[in-house]
């Protein structure tokens, strides 16, 4: 798509609306609990949230939308639980890829597909096969996916191709176009809903300078409202990839929020 600068070797231009949005979409279960419903009810609730929230993105401008949907560690949760959530993985995948596709938007799955049922992997390459060519929005989800899995995926793969660099070394250059995020720009703004103050394990590479928002609010309830007081945030932060305010005014000459970038 576009470049895809690393935050610790330069500096990304940044604007006032995100160029990548990162969610973690949490608090299904008590949105469901305290309305005395199973919590399997919070997970359905919450498909629709997704729905609006992507759509929302693409009328803003929003280029790419990263959500946390299941991660490495969640297999620790009930069995039923998890088997209901593969189950609605299925079924999304079933019933909005379609609208996805009207809409030009692409899908791309990331994390470790390996423990996935045939039938949901082959879900995934079709969805995925199909959207291919859309551009209006890149929206990824993170499905078995952890942050350490992912670093250390990309090294093992980088040492397969380029056995040379156990002797000479490597840098960040020869590591990224290996991680499973390499196509996309790192996240400008990573929100989490449902009131931890966390990152989880997600994209532990890719958030080194993103600008963090956390919410009480439960993902059920994060609407296009909500989605856009966090971007209200994120335009009042001081984007300084390491320099101070004072270096950003005399070489921009402008005051430095996301909104004046």
């Amino acid at each position: 798509m576009q470049d895809k600068p690393s935050s610790t070797l330069t500096i990304p231009e940044t604007g006032a609306v995100p160029r990548h949005i990162a969610i973690i979409m949490d608090g299904n279960g008590r949105w469901a609990k305290s309305r005395f419903l199973p919590r399997v009810a919070g997970h359905k609730r919450g498909v629709e949230t997704v729905r609006e929230v992507v759509k929302s993105c693409a009328s803003l401008g929003v280029q790419f939308l990263t959500l946390f949907a299941f991660s490495s560690e969640n297999w620790r949760r009930p069995p039923d639980e998890v088997s209901f959530l593969m189950q609605l993985f299925a079924r999304a995948l079933e019933q909005e890829v379609a609208r996805l596709d009207d809409n030009g938007i692409r899908l791309r799955i990331i994390g470790d597909r390996s423990r996935f049922e045939p039938r949901l992997q082959e879900l995934i390459g079709d969805a995925e096969a199909r959207t291919a060519g859309n551009d209006r929005l890149c929206l990824t989800i993170a499905a078995n996916y952890g942050g350490r899995w992912d670093i250390l995926q990309a090294a093992n793969h980088m040492l397969e191709e380029r056995p040379e660099l156990v002797v000479t070394g490597f840098t960040e250059n020869d590591l990224s176009p290996y991680l499973s995020m390499q196509y996309a720009p790192e996240p400008d703004l990573f929100i989490r809903t449902g009131g931890e103050r966390r990152v989880s394990n997600f994209l532990l590479w890719q958030l080194a300078y993103t600008e963090l928002y956390f919410t009480d609010t439960l993902w059920p309830d994060f609407d296009g409202k909500a989605l856009q007081q966090a971007i209200e945030s994120y335009r009042q932060r001081e984007r300084r990839f390491g320099r101070t305010s004072d270096q950003l005014l005399i070489q921009t000459g402008e005051p430095t929020k996301a909104a004046s970038a």
